[in-house]
């Protein structure tokens, strides 16, 4: 049986490294833990069209950029501004679901959230997807925050 190690974060969440010598190796948490009291903030996707937007859809309203990175920036600007209303910081994020319509697109996404995130790794999910919301369009994130009480 493989000990796991936990990281507190905010005295609500850890970390849970089940064998936490290998931890450099992995971009994310392989799980968050949540205890006590807190409230939970569940961040609808974010693409890398703007976050309000007509709908139905207006093509123009999202002209995106072809780069992954570009496509990451835009998605995790409009989750920053949810955060920042709720006064919440990267490091409140506890999980985040990644949809990408190209695996291949996999590292530079994660490079670009990493920017956002540092030495944070919440808990991840990678989803391959044949296509989003708007023509265009390669990637979208949701993401799961904490506030403790």
């Amino acid at each position: 049986m493989v000990a796991s190690s936990e990281r507190p974060i905010e005295k609500v969440a850890t970390v849970v490294q089940p064998i936490p010598e290998r931890e450099a190796e992995m971009p994310y948490a392989p799980a968050v833990n949540v205890a006590g009291p807190a409230d939970i903030l569940f961040i609808s996707g974010a693409t890398p069209s703007p976050l309000y937007h007509k709908h139905p859809h207006v093509r123009e309203e999202h002209n995106h950029p072809v780069d992954i990175e570009a496509q990451t920036h835009r998605a995790m600007a409009s989750i920053k501004m949810v955060l920042d209303k709720q006064g919440l910081t990267w490091r409140h994020v506890v999980k985040v679901t990644k949809y990408v319509t190209d695996m291949r697109d996999m590292d530079g996404m994660v490079a670009v959230m990493a920017t956002y995130f540092g030495d944070w790794k919440p808990a991840s999910t990678t989803i391959c997807i044949n296509s989003l919301s708007t023509p265009g369009a390669r990637v979208e994130l949701d993401m799961i925050a904490i506030r403790p009480r």
